[in-house]
């Protein structure tokens, strides 16, 4: 009997990170997102949330990967350390990830060569895209600038006589 509970205790630590994965990975995330949607605090909805984009995420990368992945010999026991600090909320991994790297890749399009779409090359062709580069124009150089420039421009149209278009704002 007691060779039975060794050799069972063997298998189990041989096939921790098996066993341990969905543990770690679905059953308590699953649990306690659960008991975010419950609560009225959005911190605990907003790490639950950010988790599942990870996790998400992982299994996009491993389910692409997933010849390479093979053959890393110790990738079950990182991805199970790293989805440990994800989800354990004393660490708040998830929400850590989710600040630092996915979501500045979200909000900055230049990041994201797939969905970057290169702006026209009239750069004046609506008023929104005039307005966006006095800002830039603004950001870069301060306002005082841009109000010379403005003054060389007026003074330019005026001694060229260019008609100067009032459309009452």
């Amino acid at each position: 009997m007691g060779s039975g509970a060794g050799s069972f205790l063997k298998v189990v630590l041989k096939n921790f990170d098996v066993l341990a994965g969905p543990v770690v990975s679905l059953v308590y995330p699953l649990y306690a997102s659960v008991r975010a949607i419950e609560t009225k605090s959005p911190a605990d909805d907003r790490q639950w949330l950010t988790y599942w984009i990870l996790y998400s995420m992982i299994t996009l990368i491993e389910l692409t990967f997933a010849k390479v992945i093979e053959w890393i010999p110790i990738w079950s026991y990182a991805k199970l350390i790293f989805t440990c600090w994800l989800v354990i909320p004393y660490f708040s991994g998830a929400a850590y990830v989710y600040e630092h790297y996915v979501r500045p890749f979200f909000l900055n399009p230049q990041t994201i060569n797939i969905w970057y779409v290169p702006r026209k090359k009239d750069v004046f062709s609506k008023p929104d895209d005039i307005l966006t580069a006095a800002e830039k124009y603004m950001e870069e150089n301060g306002t005082d600038a841009f109000e010379k420039l403005i003054h060389r421009a007026d003074k330019s149209r005026r001694s060229h006589n260019y008609p100067i278009y009032d459309d009452g704002y």
